[in-house]
């Protein structure tokens, strides 16, 4: 199996669609898109994934099933230095990097910080949301992180949604904090990545990240990519 996690198109959080940009980076993943071998799509109830997902299954006759699990992981906590409401994930450097609970791959939930703001039962809705999913596709969650094949699939699925979400998903799948993703990773609007299932042990799976943030098509169209939950200038080839 492979899971194919596509962050929507560059935002118009106002509007909560794409902009200009938007529009064309989703046309240009769109090119990519027809050429998977697709099983099935999900995609998140915000607009602007709504949006980049029907770009590209236009024309296909294939269909979305909308999750609300998908949505972005946009939870709201205390910040530890002004007291005031902030994203879970928008810390600077400085107090990440001396509060090594939150790299912790299964407790940075329930550190002081994420308690200000019930992280933990939100991040439970995500993973047993994606774990119902994953049992219906043929693998079942066990502790420790690990999979049993209950039966053996080799679909592609694509999971239309956002850069937190992606990360919490990413973690979760590869006991990873997801913090750690938040701050030390960057996916481009339209960004790509892929996760697969690797089976050495019979009737177990474990899942390994093939690519993280790909954004080739917009390369191959020209399109520089978006800063679009960036702090600094970007490399674009």
């Amino acid at each position: 199996m492979k899971l194919i996690i596509v962050r929507h198109g560059d935002p118009d959080y106002k509007l909560d669609s794409l902009t200009e940009k938007g529009w064309r980076e989703a046309k240009a993943l769109a090119k990519r898109f027809k050429t998977w071998d697709v099983a099935g799509c999900y995609v998140s109830p915000l607009g602007r994934a709504k949006a980049t997902a029907s770009v590209c299954l236009e024309g296909t006759g294939m269909e979305t099933v909308e999750l609300d699990w998908l949505q972005e992981f946009y939870y709201q906590i205390k910040d530890p230095d002004t007291g005031e409401e902030t994203i879970a994930w928008d810390f600077y450097p400085e107090y990440f990097c001396a509060n090594k609970e939150l790299h912790d791959p299964y407790g940075w939930p329930d550190t002081e910080v994420m308690k200000t703001g019930k992280i933990r039962h939100y991040y439970d809705e995500v993973t047993a949301g994606f774990d119902k999913l994953m049992l219906e596709l043929g693998y079942k969650r066990r502790e420790g992180g690990y999979y049993d094949v209950i039966s053996h699939n080799d679909g592609n699925y694509v999971f239309f949604c956002h850069f937190g979400l992606m990360s919490v998903l990413t973690g979760h799948l590869t006991g990873i904090a997801a913090p750690a993703l938040w701050q030390g990773f960057f996916c481009a609007p339209t960004g790509i990545t892929v996760i697969g299932t690797e089976e050495r042990d019979p009737g177990k799976a474990s899942f390994r990240v093939q690519v993280f943030g790909d954004a080739r098509h917009l390369a191959d169209e020209g399109e520089p990519l978006s800063a679009s939950g960036y702090f600094t200038s970007m490399f674009d080839e």
